[in-house]
């Protein structure tokens, strides 16, 4: 550690790489800011608060920017204006991953805007900046005068050869079973989120409590470095609900409000709590001044909400009864469809009580990869999801806009689910799969809908998946030493209990898994039950989408393009395309088919016809074929010399006949024999180290023995 005037810089070796903290150096004008450097990979976090509250607003203004500087791993932006434009993806789905551990530790009430910016400036390409913006967010936070109740830290966590690896590099991660995100405070996780290729409960377990255990390290060397470098907490106004209005409404509504929780339809019960609301805040209208009535209208809704969290946890607690009347540990009435779209290649409706999705494959060429294109080198990716959220599916009126951090968020959940059971092999499956869910109703864990909807329409459109996946979303009230843990939350048991805890897997283990929690930990055991109860649960729900379709078709939909691949020598690459494209291009017109040929010498033929990707599969065959001594071919006559001719078996190849070669007697004159632009037949007799081909058109007579080999041959030309 050292300390230059106000440059404070702390380092700690943290999983065999050195782990730096620096403030007082850059950014100096925001509440806070910290440079954060972990082997090559540096990210700088600022956070900033508004002097004014924010009036007239009942939730917390909590902004969190990932922001990818391409310079950072020494790339220049694509596209006319060369310069970063809109948060790609990864940078959207890095900023909830640092929000949602951090939401939760402000003041209840505190309405001032509070914006975090993580910034990338350095990219090794092997320790990963989004866990160090976390870090960042929260030292940074935590130095500030901004109120926060932190710090926490954030901890990478694979599995490779069956050993644990924290923070493993990407080089890891390629050969890795397990890829987890870990947030939390020193005594507490707040946030898992991850894929794994169905690893098992227990070695879930595992990896959480080394998470916990890494956790506690850095939370201890943040303080250390907080102690040095904080600022004196500031006072910020915030909102708090006037006892008297409390009391006042729970006297009013009480009553009303349990009889409308113990209504069974997610419509009639917020249509009845929604009256009630609107019936209490007109009487207070009546009896304020307008003025008075301005001020205390929001503090009216927030004292009726804190109501209505307050009965539907104590129902729960000491009632042991649910808002819709189910067990703890039942799930809500499933019904499962597939081929519910007709021209689609495969499509499934999955409702789950309340909850309804639109399941939807479409199989596509290598044409058809979606370009990736970030900090990372750009790569291809050939199964994709894309989750949408339309405002009907919630009963609401809102602008059409295009996906939003939520849907990113629940899309990428579904695609980590599913990516598992997709095939690897791309020779036998050669298909671009995409994925869409359009939610048509939600009360309640529409991601884990995605999921079971998206294994049904991929079965349905013949994806040789290994195994069926399915998810479900478990919940949690914690009330002094007493839990309740839920299975198959709906929308109100999310809002206004303890965690969100979604698992998804087949019935070999666990694919996803992704936790939020609102309190300041759960133990071990709670862990172990939810996690217990979840595979229970997905059990059930794979088990129940079983009984419409238990695999994978056989073949594709007749719909859906048909896709043949061969591979051919990489110098052939050339000789397919031809000089500008030509003979490709003339494969393409005469067939019409589609042609791509990666720089492998894979080569996908693709067309809804099949005899039309024969075609063009023969005439491929016969540009790149290698001559083969003994095999007869049917040439053209291309040179004629005064020692023989000159005749192209195979497009770009030729050989010589020589005279002496040329008929079962002695030939005088060539020309007696061929002229050029004639069809011979000619037989490979030798082929020398320079590789030319030396053709004999006397042993190239027909022969019972030759002639189907031939003929089926003959049919490529």
């Amino acid at each position: 550690m050292y300390n230059n005037k106000k440059i404070i810089r702390m380092e700690a070796d943290f999983a065999g790489r050195s782990l730096i903290l620096e403030t007082g150096r850059m950014a100096k004008q925001a509440s806070g800011s910290v440079l954060v450097q972990y082997g090559g990979t540096v990210v700088l976090v600022t956070a900033a608060v508004s002097k004014e509250r924010k009036e007239g607003i009942d939730f917390f203004p909590l902004t969190v920017d990932f922001v990818e500087k391409m310079y950072a791993a020494g790339k220049i932006p694509g596209g006319f204006f060369k310069r970063e434009a809109r948060p790609s993806t990864t940078a959207t789905l890095s900023a909830r991953l640092i929000d949602r551990p951090i939401r939760p530790l402000f003041p209840e009430g505190f309405r001032n805007e509070v914006q975090v910016i993580a910034t990338v400036l350095s990219y090794d390409k092997a320790n990963s900046p989004d866990i160090l913006g976390m870090i960042g967010a929260s030292v940074a936070l935590s130095i500030s005068e901004i109120p926060f109740h932190g710090p926490i830290a954030g901890v990478n966590i694979g599995l490779v050869n069956d050993e644990f690896v924290v923070n493993p590099t990407t080089e890891q991660l390629e050969n890795s079973e397990l890829e987890l995100a870990v947030a939390g405070k020193e005594n507490a996780i707040m946030m898992v989120e991850g894929d794994a290729k169905e690893i098992s409960e227990k070695k879930m377990l595992q990896a959480l409590e080394i998470a916990n255990n890494e956790i506690q390290k850095i939370v201890k060397f943040e303080k250390e470095f907080i102690a040095k470098a904080s600022k004196e907490k500031k006072d910020f106004e915030c909102d708090v609900v006037d006892e008297d209005i409390a009391n006042e409404i729970s006297g009013l509504a009480t009553d009303k409000l349990k009889d409308a929780m113990n209504l069974s339809s997610k419509q009639d019960r917020q249509k009845a709590v929604d009256d009630l609301l609107d019936d209490i805040v007109n009487q207070y209208a009546e009896k304020l001044s307008p003025d008075d009535f301005e001020k205390k209208q929001m503090m009216i809704k927030t004292a009726f909400d804190n109501l209505l969290k307050r009965l539907v946890r104590s129902q729960i607690i000491k009632e042991h009864r649910r808002v819709d009347g189910r067990g703890f540990d039942e799930i809500r009435p499933i019904t499962c469809e597939i081929d519910v779209l007709p021209y689609a290649h495969g499509s499934a409706l999955f409702t789950r009580g309340e909850t309804q999705s639109l399941g939807v494959v479409t199989l596509g060429t290598s044409s058809d990869e979606k370009v990736i294109d970030e900090l990372d080198e750009e790569y291809k990716k050939r199964f994709f999801l894309h989750y949408n959220f339309p405002p009907y599916s919630v009963g609401e009126v809102k602008y059409l806009r295009g996906p939003g951090r939520r849907e990113l968020g629940h899309g990428n959940l579904a695609e980590r689910a599913l990516s598992p059971v997709i095939p690897e092999n791309e020779q036998k499956f050669p298909y671009t799969i995409r994925i869409v869910s359009d939610i048509l109703e939600s009360n309640g864990s529409s991601s884990m809908a995605t999921v079971c909807s998206g294994t049904l329409a991929l079965m349905a459109a013949g994806v040789p998946i290994s195994r069926a996946v399915a998810g479900v979303a478990n919940g949690l009230i914690l009330e002094n030493n007493e839990h309740i843990i839920l299975t198959d939350i709906i929308g109100t048991e999310d809002h206004y209990g303890d965690m969100d805890f979604k698992v998804t897997g087949t019935e070999k283990g666990i694919t996803a898994f992704q936790m939020d929690i609102k309190v300041e930990g759960i133990t071990r055991g709670i862990m172990a039950e939810a996690l217990e109860k979840a595979k229970n649960a997905r059990l059930f729900i794979l088990d129940k989408m079983k009984q419409t379709i238990d695999k994978p078709r056989t073949e594709v939909s007749k719909i859906a393009p048909k896709i043949e691949i061969i591979k051919v020598k990489k110098e052939k690459i050339g000789d397919i395309i031809g000089p500008q494209g030509k003979v490709i291009r003339k494969i393409i017109e005469e067939t019409g088919v589609t042609i791509d040929i990666e720089d492998d010498g894979l080569v996908q033929i693709a067309s809804s016809d099949k005899s039309s990707i024969e075609k063009a599969k023969k005439k491929i065959l016969s540009i790149v074929e290698e001559p083969e001594v003994g095999k007869v071919y049917l040439g053209t006559v291309k040179n004629i010399r005064d020692f023989g001719a000159f005749v192209e078996f195979l497009p770009h190849t030729e050989g010589l006949v020589h005279i002496s070669n040329m008929e079962n007697k002695r030939t005088i004159n060539v020309e007696d024999v061929v002229k050029v632009g004639d069809k011979v037949r000619v037989k490979i007799i030798g082929i020398d180290r320079d590789g030319k081909v030396q053709l004999s058109m006397k042993d190239a007579q027909r022969t019972k023995s030759d002639r189907k080999d031939f003929n089926n041959r003959f049919k490529r030309y």
